[in-house]
């Protein structure tokens, strides 16, 4: 396989061929409801990419994860690129939530469950959870729409040892994330990690973790249960277009310049707020 041949272009990664490794690199592409937006963000991909490194590092004593390096990379990719190692990865995105938010509230509101896990009746919008839950959904393919799965439903897909591994390693990361953000006045609502099998069977935490594309933020000081909370995510960009009129179908419209700067302060705030490093 020739140096850096791409193999694979999500909906905000690129993936490479480099040797033996993986070259994994983050676009300043943002999407949601699953469809890609013809605008970009300036600099998102090089935030998710030095959070991501960040975040590896504090929880590095919970899971091992795919990263080899985050600066030997080619130069054209510095500081939003990554080189990994290659993991056969789980079709699954492994979904912690915390507190009662986005489809996890409109579930609730018909059944009472969260991909199926009961809850305790009388919650709100935002109402934190009596502990953290495990919720995962298929991983579907780019402008396919992830659908949420039941445990048993995981483990007939990926078998029972390595769904009960995936769920305890998410609930653990999602707690240690949970608690740093908290530090920084930062809620973490939900998240979603993503995770492969060494070839010695180990399962390995990979992709982004815990950064405004994956993840529910919420202020802390403001936040109050009954209603929508102010997100520190990609959030102000699924506002503007649900109020846009757009069907959430291809083709997307093109992004306001004062939601696009707004979008790219957020990143910021977020990166600063968890870090305690300044962008530069």
């Amino acid at each position: 396989m020739d140096p850096m041949e791409l193999v694979h272009s999500g909906k905000v990664r690129d993936i490479y061929a480099d040797g033996d490794d993986l070259i994994l690199v983050a676009s300043d592409r943002v999407s949601v409801y699953d469809v890609i937006l013809p605008t970009p963000i300036p600099d998102k991909g090089k935030i998710l990419t030095q959070l991501s490194l960040w975040w590896f590092e504090q929880v590095a004593d919970l899971v091992p994860n795919h990263v080899i390096s985050g600066t030997a990379v080619p130069a054209e990719f510095a500081g939003r690129a990554i080189r990994v190692r290659r993991l056969e990865m789980l079709p699954v995105e492994a979904i912690a939530r915390g507190y009662l938010a986005g489809s996890g509230l409109t579930e609730y509101r018909k059944s009472g469950t969260v991909s199926g896990v009961p809850l305790p009746p009388g919650l709100l919008e935002s109402s934190r959870l009596p502990e953290p839950i495990f919720t995962p959904t298929t991983k579907a393919d780019l402008g396919l729409h992830d659908e949420a799965i039941t445990f048993d439903g995981l483990a007939g897909t990926i078998g029972a040892d390595a769904s009960a591994r995936v769920r305890d390693l998410t609930l653990e990361i999602y707690r240690r994330g949970a608690e740093i953000a908290a530090r920084a006045g930062i809620l973490v609502a939900d998240t979603k990690f993503e995770f492969g099998r060494a070839p010695d069977g180990t399962i390995v935490l990979a992709d982004e973790i815990l950064t405004p594309d994956s993840s529910r933020f919420w202020p802390a000081d403001g936040w109050q249960p009954g209603r929508a909370q102010h997100g520190l995510d990609k959030q102000i960009v699924r506002d503007w277009a649900t109020s846009s009129g757009w069907d959430k179908q291809e083709p997307a419209p093109e992004v306001p310049a004062e939601i696009v700067e707004a979008t790219r302060q957020l990143y910021v705030e977020v990166y600063e707020r968890l870090t305690g490093r300044r962008w530069a």
